[in-house]
C-alpha cells in the first residue's frame, strides 16, 4: 500500500489543531497589521477599524482554505497560508485618500478578476526560475523578513518609547532559548511543536514581568459576523483598477517565489498547473475579500520558515489554521486571546524561522554549479539588488506612484534581476534548461 505524500497526509485531529494553532500565531501581528495600518491612515473610527481586522481573519481563513483544499483550477493545494498583502498596502491608501473607501474595495474585486484572468499567462513564466534563480529568490524571501522580526523583537512599535529596551530584547532572547532547546532535545510531535511551546512559555514569563495585556479579552465581543459591503457598496474607476492590478502582478512574483520555496521544502514539483491554480486562488480570495470588507491576498511568507523549522508539510494542518481564523473572526475575542501573545515573543521565533527560510535558500543554491559558470555573478547581483529595499528603505523616496510600487518590492526586484541575468549571463545553459523543461512537461 503506497503512503501519501507528505503535503496530502491528514494528521490526527489533535495534531492538526494544535500545528494550525501554531501557524495561526505565528501570522497573527502581520496579518492584522494591513486592516490596523490602512484604517489609522484613512482616519476611521476604532470601530471601523475592529470591523475591518474582523473581516480581514475572517476572509484570510476562507483564502487559505481555498489554497490548500482547492477546488477545480483554484489553489495549489499545498501549505500555504494566505493573509493580506503588504505590497497593496501603499496603493490602497493612496486609493483610499484620493478616491474613498468604496473605490478601494471596488478596485481590489476588479484586480482579483483580472488576477483570475492572467493566471495562464502569467504561470507559463515557470521555465525562466531554474535552481539559481529559485535559490537567490528564496534567499531574499529569508532575509528581507528579518526587518519584521526585528521590530516585532523591540516590542512592535518603533516609534514607542520602550521600544528595544532591554526588557524586550531579553524576552525575545529567553523565546529563542526555549524553542531551540525543545527543538534539539525532543523528537516527534513535541519537537515539531518548539514554536509553539516558545510562544506560549514566553507569554507565560511576559505575564509574570507584567509584559502583557489580557483587558482586550474581556473587551472584545463574543460574536460578531461582519456583513459584506458593510462600507457601502464598491465603486469602479479606471485609475484605481489600474493603480490594484499593477499591485496584484507584483504579488503574483511573490505567490511563484512562494510557491517555489514551499515546493522545495515539502518536495513537492512545482508546476505550470500549480502556479496557474495557485494564481486563481488569489484572485478568487482576493474578490471575496473586496466584497468582504477586506483586501488583496497573497502566501504569507512568514509561516515558510516554520514548515522549515517544524517539517510538517500536510497542506490540512495549514487548512487547519484557515480554520482558526474563521473562528476567530467570528469570535473576537478568540482573536483578542491570541493578540495577547507579546511581540517581543513573536520577534524571538520570528528569528528561528525567518532564518530557517534563508537556509533553504543556501540548500538550494548549494545544488547549483558554480565552476566553469556565471552562477555566482547572478546570485551576487540578484541577492544585493534583491535586499536593497529592505536594508535601506529611503532609498527610493523619490520615486512615486506604480515605479516606487515595484521598487519596494525586494522579492519582485531579485525576482526579474536573477530571471535576466541568467538569461544574458547563461545563455547556453538556459536554453537546454528550457528543452528539458518542455520535455518535463
Amino acid at each position: 500500500m503506497s503512503h501519501p505524500h507528505p503535503v496530502d497526509q491528514l494528521l490526527p485531529v489533535r495534531q492538526l489543531f494544535t500545528y494550525g494553532l501554531q501557524h495561526v500565531l505565528v501570522l497573527y501581528a502581520g496579518a492584522v497589521a494591513v486592516p490596523l495600518i490602512l484604517g489609522s491612515a484613512l482616519g476611521l473610527t476604532s470601530a471601523q477599524i475592529v470591523l475591518l481586522i474582523n473581516a480581514n481573519l475572517l476572509t484570510s481563513g476562507i483564502a487559505t482554505l481555498i489554497q490548500t483544499l482547492g477546488f477545480w483550477r483554484f489553489g495549489a493545494r499545498l501549505p500555504l497560508v494566505q493573509a493580506c498583502s503588504f505590497i497593496a498596502l501603499a496603493p490602497m491608501v493612496m486609493i483610499g485618500k484620493a478616491y474613498g473607501l468604496q473605490e478601494v474595495f471596488g478596485a481590489v474585486i476588479a484586480a482579483g478578476a483580472i488576477t483570475i484572468a492572467l493566471a495562464p499567462v502569467f504561470s507559463r513564466l515557470l521555465r525562466f526560475f531554474p535552481p539559481v534563480v529559485i535559490g537567490s529568490l528564496i534567499t531574499i524571501i529569508g532575509i528581507s523578513l528579518m526587518p519584521a522580526a526585528a521590530i516585532w523583537l523591540g516590542g512592535g512599535n518603533p516609534g514607542a518609547e520602550d521600544f528595544g529596551k532591554p526588557a524586550n530584547l531579553l524576552l525575545g532572547l529567553a523565546t529563542v532559548a526555549i524553542t531551540l532547546v525543545v527543538h534539539a532535545r525532543f523528537s516527534g510531535f513535541v519537537g515539531n511543536l518548539s514554536v509553539l511551546i516558545g510562544l506560549f512559555a514566553g507569554s507565560l514569563i511576559a505575564a509574570a514581568c507584567g509584559m502583557t495585556d489580557f483587558s482586550r479579552v474581556g473587551e472584545a465581543d463574543w460574536f460578531e459576523l461582519s456583513a459584506p459591503m458593510a462600507f457601502g457598496t464598491p465603486q469602479f474607476s479606471l485609475t484605481p483598477i489600474l493603480i490594484m492590478t499593477l499591485a496584484m502582478l507584483v504579488i503574483m512574483a511573490e505567490t511563484t517565489g512562494n510557491c517555489l520555496a514551499i515546493g522545495k521544502l515539502t518536495g513537492r514539483a512545482i508546476t505550470q498547473r500549480t502556479l496557474g491554480d495557485a494564481f486563481r486562488a488569489d484572485g478568487l480570495s482576493t474578490m471575496i475579500g473586496g466584497l468582504f470588507n477586506s483586501f488583496p491576498y497573497n502566501a504569507f511568507t512568514q509561516n515558510t520558515g516554520l514548515i522549515a523549522l517544524s517539517n510538517i508539510k500536510s497542506r490540512f494542518v495549514v487548512a487547519a489554521a484557515g480554520g482558526l481564523m474563521i473562528l476567530m473572526g467570528l469570535f473576537p475575542k478568540l482573536g483578542a486571546l491570541i493578540a495577547a501573545v507579546p511581540t517581543p515573543v513573536l520577534g524571538g521565533c520570528a528569528i528561528v524561522m525567518f532564518g530557517m527560510t534563508t537556509v533553504a535558500g543556501i540548500q538550494e543554491l548549494s545544488r547549483v554549479r558554480f565552476e566553469g559558470t556565471r552562477n555566482a555573478l547572478v546570485v551576487a547581483v540578484s541577492v544585493s539588488v534583491g535586499v536593497l529595499p529592505m536594508s535601506f528603505p529611503a532609498l527610493f523616496e523619490h520615486f512615486h506612484g506604480a515605479l516606487r510600487l515595484v521598487l519596494e518590492s525586494g522579492i519582485f526586484l531579485g525576482a526579474v534581476s536573477a530571471i535576466v541575468l541568467n538569461l544574458l549571463l547563461n545563455r547556453e545553459e538556459t536554453a537546454s534548461q528550457g528543452d528539458t523543461a518542455e520535455l518535463a512537461d
